[in-house]
C-alpha cells in the first residue's frame, strides 16, 4: 500500500509543468513550439536561456520536495525501505511529468525530474556518475539526447553495483524490486528517447550549445 502511495505523492508533484506554465504565463504553449516537448531543452531552444534554467530548476525541485513527503510519512515506519519507496516517488514524479492527465498525457521526456531523483537518492557516488556521465557526453558531442541516455543507463548501473555491494542496507528482495524500478524508468527513458536515437544513428539529431550557436545549428 505504501508504495501506490508513493506513486501517487510522486504523480501530484510530476503534474507541476514547469515549462509549460512557464510559456502559458506569456502566452505561449510550450508544446506548439519546436519541438513540441514540455521539456528542458525544448524551453531552452524555443523560449531562452532564462526558460531553460527555470525548467531544470522546477523540474529537479518538485522531485526532490515528493520525496521530502515521503520522507516525512515514512521515515519512521519503513525506515529500512526509504530508498526504495523515494524511487517508486521518483517514478510517480516521472509518470506525472511524462504523462500529464490534463495536458492529454503529453508532457516531457523526464530527464530533469530524473535529475531530481538522483539527487534525492542520497548517494554522492552516484550523483558524481550522473554527472560525469551526462557532461562527458553532451560536453564530446552537443547532443542534450546522448547525454541523458548515458544519465540514465549509468544510475542503474551504478545502482546496481551500489546494491549488490551492501550500500543500501536492504534485504536481497528489497534490492532486487530496487532494480526492476529503476530499469523499467531507464527503459522509459530510451522509449521516450527513440526518436532521438534514430536520428542519433543517422547523424540528423539536432545539437545544443550552451554559448554561442554554430551557424550550421541556427
Amino acid at each position: 500500500m505504501e508504495r501506490i502511495i508513493c506513486l501517487i505523492i510522486g504523480y501530484a508533484f510530476g503534474l507541476f509543468q514547469t515549462s509549460y506554465i512557464y510559456g502559458k504565463a506569456r502566452g505561449i504553449d510550450i508544446r506548439t513550439k519546436g519541438s513540441g516537448n514540455a521539456g528542458t531543452t525544448n524551453a531552452l531552444r524555443t523560449l531562452g536561456r532564462k526558460a531553460g534554467l527555470i525548467t531544470l530548476a522546477g523540474d529537479i525541485l518538485k522531485c526532490l520536495a515528493a520525496v521530502l513527503v515521503t520522507w516525512l510519512i515514512f521515515h519512521r515506519t519503513h525506515p529500512d525501505i526509504m530508498k526504495l519507496l523515494g524511487i517508486y516517488t521518483s517514478a510517480g514524479v516521472i509518470l506525472g511529468h511524462d504523462y500529464p492527465f490534463y495536458m492529454g498525457f503529453r508532457g516531457g521526456k523526464g530527464i530533469a525530474a530524473t535529475a531530481g531523483m538522483i539527487i534525492a537518492f542520497l548517494d554522492w557516488h552516484l550523483i558524481i556518475v550522473g554527472i560525469i556521465c551526462f557532461f562527458v557526453s553532451f560536453f564530446a558531442t552537443h547532443y542534450v539526447s546522448l547525454g541523458s541516455l548515458a544519465l540514465s543507463a549509468g544510475f542503474f548501473i551504478g545502482v546496481v553495483i551500489s546494491g549488490q555491494l551492501g550500500v543500501y542496507g536492504m534485504s536481497q528482495m528489497a534490492r532486487n524490486e530496487l532494480y526492476i524500478i529503476v530499469g523499467i524508468l531507464t527503459a522509459m527513458t530510451f522509449i521516450k528517447h527513440r526518436g532521438n536515437i534514430v536520428r542519433l544513428f543517422h547523424g540528423t539529431e539536432r545539437k545544443t550549445y550552451l554559448g554561442k550557436k554554430h551557424k550550421s545549428d541556427q
